[in-house]
């Protein structure tokens, strides 16, 4: 639930508030979250960093969602670093915790922004944040660059294609469309978006067509095998009528019989089967096997 003007402003003057800790203050009240998971202990922890929250949330206000969202997300990104916190480590609480308030933050942007879900890669959500930042600072050089030029520095300086970087600058320069949102023609009348998409699939009569074509293309072939002897069939069958489709070594091996030996019968079966194909369906023997 997004947050109110007024809430939001009561969240930032409480958090001004909030005493800063010293390392050894940020270390006593971890362990005592940790070892005796002392509610009071949690809750003065992460209201003295509310700050930090506050100030990785203002860094992501471009993006047009609701700041107080921002900083109540990045506020769960702070009680997860506090739960996953290693004093030991001895390092100061506010370095640990601030690549979970920015994870957290960055996660609802992603799951927010678009209703087309986008950027699950870490390359892709570096493109997303970073996109109209290196835009920017590139367009503002003295020499002026075409869009392929600079799609394909942007690419090179975060390390993605540039038909990614293409695809995300789309993305970016304008709101998601509805499939369902009306388009009017010149001529007045109306129509929905979608209506106007092409399918790459085939069409209806095309699938018939193939179909038939294709229970054909397999009668013919079980006929013309009958013209083949037991060997042959099996050769033909492994090398030419399989998805794998053995090699002539393996064959010769199962078979007992040299690998050239193979070749032969194969080659033998094939004419066979090119007469007989050839003998019933003169003008259609390209629909089978190669030969």
């Amino acid at each position: 639930m997004s947050t109110s003007m007024s809430e939001r402003r009561h969240l930032v003057k409480t958090a001004m508030k909030a005493p800063y800790l010293t390392r050894e203050e940020e270390l006593e009240l971890a362990i005592q979250w940790r070892d005796n998971k002392d509610e009071k202990a949690l809750e003065k922890l992460s209201l003295s960093h509310m700050r930090l929250v506050i100030a990785v949330a203002s860094r992501f206000k471009n993006f047009g969602l609701n700041i107080g969202d921002l900083i109540q997300e990045g506020h769960v990104g702070l009680l997860e670093a506090a739960a996953r916190f290693e004093p030991e480590r001895e390092v100061r609480f506010s370095t640990y915790a601030t690549w979970w308030i920015r994870a957290s933050i960055q996660d609802y942007i992603l799951r927010n922004w678009s209703i087309v879900r986008g950027g699950t890669s870490s390359s892709q959500k570096a493109l997303f944040f970073n996109l109209r930042r290196l835009r920017a600072k590139l367009s503002s050089n003295q020499t002026p660059l075409t869009d392929s030029e600079l799609h394909q520095k942007i690419a090179d300086a975060i390390g993605v294609k540039q038909s990614d970087v293409a695809v995300m600058n789309a993305r970016l320069s304008g709101p998601d469309t509805s499939l369902n949102a009306p388009v009017t023609d010149t001529e007045g009348s109306s129509a929905d978006r979608q209506d106007f998409l092409v399918s790459d699939a085939p069409q209806p009569d095309e699938i018939v067509t193939e179909n038939i074509d294709a229970e054909r293309r397999n009668t013919w072939l079980a006929s013309a095998l009958d013209v083949l002897s037991e060997r042959e069939l099996k050769i033909v069958r492994e090398r030419r009528l399989s998805e794998d489709g053995a090699t002539l070594e393996s064959l010769g091996k199962k078979l007992g019989i040299s690998k050239e030996r193979v070749r032969q019968i194969e080659s033998r079966a094939l004419q066979k089967l090119k007469s007989a194909l050839l003998a019933n369906q003169p003008d259609k023997s390209v629909y089978a096997i190669s030969m």
